[in-house]
């Protein structure tokens, strides 16, 4: 396949390029692009050195291209959209431009994986890192027995929002032990030693954009409009990896066997809960692994369901991974 990246010097370009070239995916050629500012930089890639071009209004770019990842945000995404697939090239994009659009297909490859194939525009979206996870663990239960409603509070990494962000964490604890006061730019508040209720913009529903896109993009994936999600996303002093709350309300009540038995056969996930060795998922273990991790699975003693913590390296299978399944699935 001949492959392009758009927004390649960024977090999740770069991650693209690691799981492409650890990975057996198919790469005949591979062009990166990105903006003035990364034009120019060199990254290796298997046997090759390749050079970031600036991304302009030029389809000849993409001239022979069959998938292009994009994951430069959502006002890139819309303007090169047409430049991108004009040539042929299917574009899998890590933004938020299309995802809720009626003729783009919203796919996590354990869930939804037939919806590939009615891309009409040549766009397929990936859908916002904590809708991921969540829905990966979701849909064994939803297999089982429908899911009515979901009830979620994430515990969000500072890489969510950036590599700059990452860096700006690391400096205030620096700053803090100088006793200087710490920068803070990237987040509402300061982040060091404190967690912060606030992610995206605030809606005038009360809730945030981020806790939106986590209602309405769990609807699209799992083709179950009447599914109700309600989500809290809070901003924690992490480094990488998202960590997810979830109870999860079933038509019919589960018991934990069945539960247990359904995630460990379910693809990409691993259950990893024992209590009785404090053994669960957490964040500090499991950046750069693949999978979805489960643990702390109980039964929902407030209702018909059942409650358990999951976490996943949201730059990985929150996006770059995501996208790698979603081009092997066109492959």
């Amino acid at each position: 396949m001949n492959i392009a990246i758009v927004g390649a010097s960024g977090a999740v370009g770069q991650e693209l390029l690691n799981v492409l070239c650890n990975s057996d995916f198919p790469v005949e050629r591979i062009e990166l692009f990105g903006s003035e500012r990364s034009e120019g930089r060199t990254y290796r890639f298997r046997d090759r050195q390749l050079t970031v071009k600036r991304l302009v209004d030029n389809p000849a770019d993409f001239d022979g291209i069959d998938i292009a990842f994009t994951s430069a945000g959502a006002g890139t995404s819309r303007e090169f959209a047409g430049v991108i697939t004009a040539r042929g090239a299917v574009m899998i994009d890590n933004s938020s431009a299309f995802r809720m659009d009626d003729d783009v297909p919203l796919v996590v490859p354990e869930v939804n994986p037939g919806d590939v194939e009615n891309a009409p525009r040549r766009i397929i979206a990936n859908p916002n890192c904590t809708t991921i996870q969540m829905v990966v663990t979701l849909k064994p239960l939803h297999d089982l027995s429908p899911v009515k409603r979901v009830h979620v509070a994430t515990y969000q990494a500072a890489s969510g929002a950036g590599a700059a962000a990452m860096d700006e964490l690391i400096g205030q604890y620096a700053e803090l032990c100088r006793g200087d006061k710490p920068t803070v730019s990237r987040f509402a508040h300061q982040l060091a030693y404190n967690v912060i209720p606030h992610i995206d913009v605030f809606t005038d529903n009360g809730y945030t954009k981020e806790e939106m896109k986590m209602h309405q993009e769990t609807k699209k994936i799992m083709h179950a409009p009447a599914l109700e999600v309600s989500a809290t996303c809070v901003r924690v002093p992490v480094m990488r990896a998202h960590s997810e709350a979830i109870w999860a309300e079933t038509e019919r009540p589960l018991s934990l066997d069945e539960v247990r038995a359904a995630f460990d056969a379910a693809p990409g996930v691993v259950l990893a809960d024992d209590p009785s060795r404090n053994l669960y998922p957490m964040p500090l273990d499991l950046t750069g692994c693949d999978p979805v991790y489960v643990g702390r699975l109980r039964r929902d003693i407030s209702g018909n369901g059942v409650a358990y913590w999951c976490v996943s390296d949201q730059i990985r299978k929150g996006a770059a991974l995501n996208a790698v399944q979603i081009a092997r699935l066109l492959v």
